[in-house]
């Protein structure tokens, strides 16, 4: 396993080429790693001058030698499959289009923690608050605190007569 690995003009100017051409910092020490077993540097002082543990450079090697070139890119793992089934974004994008007066609900804005107590009953499918709050950013929705004001809970004229003796009070000081 201790042996270097020969590249030809053609795998050395491909494997520079990648290098130099990705945003990816694992892509090109990984190319790194195959250049410089070229030149006959041994696992540990690869390893030491580009800062990865012995194995990583032993690990890369073998991906190399079995999948060439294009084993040198990381495979992203797959990881859970969303909770968030497109019913449910359907269902989310709809009820945040909806006053919550509408649906029979005694508030007119939605919160994160209302809308998912909703979603939760209508789709069977909870989250959280701030998981919510992500979702509904990643659709193109976003969050904001509600202004609570007191207008249409105050009869308007008499507030506008207190408002112009307020403003002339402060006049006459």
């Amino acid at each position: 396993m201790g042996h270097g690995i020969k590249l030809n003009p053609a795998e050395w100017d491909a494997l520079d080429c990648l290098r130099f051409g990705t945003p990816s910092a694992d892509v090109y020490r990984n190319c790194l790693i195959i250049l410089m077993s070229d030149s006959s540097d041994t696992i540990p002082s690869i390893s030491q001058r580009l800062g990865c543990s012995p194995e990583t450079v032993k690990r890369v090697r073998k991906l190399y030698r079995q999948g060439g070139i294009q084993a040198l890119r990381p495979i992203k793992p797959p990881g859970r499959t969303s909770r968030a089934t497109r019913d449910f974004i359907a269902a989310m994008g709809m009820a945040v289009k909806t006053n919550p007066l509408t649906l029979g609900y005694g508030f007119s804005t939605w919160s994160t923690m209302r809308l998912a107590a909703h979603l939760g009953k209508t789709t069977g499918i909870r989250f959280s608050d701030d998981q919510l709050a992500r979702l509904l950013h990643r659709h193109g929705f976003s969050v904001h605190r509600p202004k609570h004001t007191m207008k249409g809970k105050r009869i308007e004229a008499d507030f506008q007569r207190a408002r112009k003796r307020l403003t002339r009070s402060k006049k006459k000081h």
